[in-house]
């Protein structure tokens, strides 16, 4: 249901994966790398992840969705590693007999994806300057690293 790659995402060999005639439904979601972020001319962008822990707490949200909404199926892949300006960077679907369950579990996917999975979105600019977007958690990650480094050196 959930998964990473570090390569382009195949959206039409993943829309097969998910086809079943009994759901009339059909709801996607691509997330792609967009060239401006908070009034900055983005260059391009890297994900970093813990695959051992995204896949997990990955799977464990995309099964509490299917089974919350009654889907047929929900399946979601992100991207790591490079990315360039206009390339899809995360996509979720869900199919299911009516469309508003589909509606509701692809935002429920993405919004618990966003906030719960170990994987830092680091943007690169225009100007030369980089930053780690809404990764406060990863910027703590990376203090603890840096005051750890200090102490044993």
């Amino acid at each position: 249901m959930f998964s990473l790659t570090s390569q382009p995402i195949d959206i039409q060999k993943l829309r097969a994966q998910v086809e079943n005639p009994a759901c009339g439904g059909f709801v996607s979601f691509e997330g792609r790398v967009r060239n401006r972020h908070n009034g900055v001319e983005v260059l391009r962008m890297e994900y970093e992840v813990y695959p051992k822990l995204a896949l997990t707490e990955g799977n464990r949200i995309l099964k509490q969705i299917k089974e919350e909404f009654g889907l047929g199926a929900i399946q979601c892949v992100h991207r790591y590693g490079p990315l360039q300006i206009g390339d899809i960077a995360v996509w979720v679907a869900a199919i299911a007999p009516h469309r508003g369950e589909c509606f509701e579990a692809v935002a429920k996917a993405m919004s618990q994806i966003k906030h719960r999975l170990p994987i830092w979105k680091h943007e690169f600019y225009v100007d030369g300057t980089d930053a780690w977007v809404q990764c406060s958690h990863r910027q703590q990650e990376l203090n603890r690293n840096e005051n750890a480094a200090t102490v044993i050196f």
